[in-house]
């Protein structure tokens, strides 16, 4: 059975991948009084009278929001909310196996960037934190920094930040290994919507200087875009003014970051690279060029979003041990410097890097753990904990 059959049993077997399961009984008379009426009462009232006691008394404290329109599904595009709740599901499980983050699907039937912002706000009072998933750029730009600003839980669009995060540990690791300097080298994008946008102001808070984009009609300024986002965030690039397309920005360059489609890079523009080049061609299921074309053409250190390939850049490293950190110590949001100490703790989770060993194993688990501490700790020195 291949891939693609395997997947579509194993939904059709389970009719979904999670379920509620009660943490008490209701077995007697006693048991039921305890836990719900008349017993419950108590809880409510005393929640009424300090609502912080929700994150003593229900599961406030541990729940999370997985939040989608369905308009930039995986590599789907926009399918809707509900085509979407597999995915949501799945990313739900993540949350659960990871970190023991209790996480539910939220798919909305509506688009509208000021009904999606409403809707959050109306149910945050169960949750502990909200993960935007799979939400256009965008519009989702201003849907996390509203959100952000106006609710007193950790806000968090994975499909930015996440992959940000993991994207910065690749390079540290990577640098490493080559012995170059980030605020020194020439850095390449292609794609710049959500994922891209996050990449790039992570990598300029780490001490990059020098990043190129280069979109469909070549390399991009600010006034590519009419969304003040992208623009204040495009300003920041290319101080040398090259000019030209792909060919042009990767000629003398350090490193490669894709997260557009497929087949932008040849083995030729990787020959003009600078010697060690880094190349991470991260389109989804086809890079912007494949590993062994990459290396033929000079690059020491590939990477993909692949997981049939070393080095594959995955979120998982990421978003549920960050929420376990933040949820642990009741965090207000997610602060950048959280970001950059979970981008830290990825990498440090390396102890030996080498050109097929610069991120952890997805399935490490130990990886969640030294997230949540190290995203715990810096929440707690930048005054976001409550606890």
């Amino acid at each position: 059975m291949d891939n693609k059959k395997e997947a579509m049993q194993l939904h059709r077997d389970l009719r979904g991948k999670l379920e509620i399961k009660a943490r008490t009984k209701t077995d007697s008379a006693q048991a039921l009084a305890l836990a719900y009426t008349p017993g419950v009462a108590q809880a409510c009232l005393a929640i009424q009278e300090d609502p912080d006691q929700a994150y003593a008394l229900t599961r406030k404290w541990n729940l999370v929001a997985v939040v989608s329109d369905g308009t930039a599904v995986l590599g789907l595009g926009d399918i809707g909310g509900l085509a979407g709740m597999p995915v949501m599901e799945g990313k739900s499980i993540l949350f659960k196996n990871f970190a023991n983050v209790d996480a539910f699907p939220i798919c909305l039937a509506t688009k509208d960037t000021e009904e999606i912002i409403q809707t959050v706000k109306n149910i945050e009072p169960c949750f502990g934190g909200i993960n935007l998933e799979d939400i256009k750029a965008p519009k989702c730009f201003e849907i996390e920094q509203r959100l952000s600003q106006e609710l007193d839980i950790p806000v968090f669009h994975d499909d930015q930040h996440g992959t940000a995060i993991v994207v910065l540990a690749a390079v540290i690791n990577s640098l490493k290994l080559v012995g170059k300097k980030l605020e020194e080298v020439r850095i390449v994008m292609s794609g710049a919507g959500a994922a891209g946008m996050a990449i790039l102001h992570l990598l300029s808070l780490e001490g990059a200087r020098d990043v190129i984009f280069v979109g469909r009609k070549g390399i991009l300024d600010a006034d590519y875009y009419d969304d003040p986002y992208r623009k204040k965030i495009l300003a920041q690039c290319n101080p040398h003014h090259v000019q030209g397309g792909m060919e042009e920005a990767l000629t003398g360059a350090d490193i490669f970051i894709g997260v557009s489609g497929p087949g932008l890079v040849t083995k030729e523009m990787v020959e003009k690279m600078n010697k060690d080049a880094i190349v991470f061609a991260m389109a989804n299921p086809v890079p912007e060029i494949y590993p062994d074309q990459a290396k033929a053409g000079g690059a020491r250190v590939c990477g993909t979003g692949r997981s049939d390939f070393p080095n594959q850049v995955n979120n998982v490293s990421v978003f549920p041990g960050l929420f376990r950190g933040a949820l642990d110590v009741r965090a207000r949001k997610i602060t950048d410097n959280m970001k950059l100490a979970a981008a830290h703790a990825i990498a440090d989770a390396v102890q030996d890097p080498s050109e097929d060993y610069i991120l952890p194993n997805a399935f490490d688990l130990a990886v969640a753990d030294q997230v949540a501490k190290a995203v715990a700790d810096q929440a707690i020195k930048d005054g976001v904990a409550r606890k």
